[in-house]
């Protein structure tokens, strides 16, 4: 038997799981940010884990939701060293009022950073803006964009 269909067999209720928990964001830990022409799933860890371009039926770039983060993810979150009570999840996560404007919060013991994600309506050009905003004090923050075009058969350099 393949050792993802043993693992796959291991979860009967979720027969998407294919990976480790360890390494992975299950559907139910993801938000939508969108430009109502494709949308990127944001896992609780705020990596961009899914995401397809330039519509929802197009190839993915990232495809880390159903794999692993070598299959593409784009990931901003605090730095190894810095104090986060949970170096892998965000503290809290809301979307802004009424819209798809995500706002993950990450904190430390003294310090608070946010990461606001969103996807403007088309001008003509799909972007996914990303900014990181100190709230109280400065939290050491780490971008790690990794796309993989093709649904992982294509190593892109960004």
């Amino acid at each position: 038997m393949h050792p993802q269909a043993a693992e796959a067999a291991t979860h009967p209720r979720k027969p998407w799981v294919l990976r480790s928990t360890d390494t992975m964001n299950h559907i139910e830990q993801h938000s939508l940010i969108g430009d109502m022409q494709t949308g990127a799933h944001v896992g609780d860890d705020s990596s961009l884990d899914w995401l397809c371009l330039p519509r929802f039926d197009s190839a993915a770039v990232f495809t880390a939701l159903p794999g692993t983060q070598k299959h593409g993810t784009g990931r901003i979150a605090p730095t190894s060293d810095a104090a986060v009570a949970s170096p892998t999840t965000a503290a809290e996560r809301r979307y802004r009022g009424d819209s798809l404007v995500l706002e993950p919060v990450w904190r430390t013991l003294r310090d608070t950073a946010r990461v606001t994600g969103f996807m403007p309506p088309r001008d003509g050009m799909v972007r996914v803006i990303r900014t990181v905003e100190d709230v109280a004090g400065e939290v050491p923050m780490t971008s790690a964009p990794r796309s993989r075009p093709g649904v992982s058969t294509i190593l892109a350099r960004v």
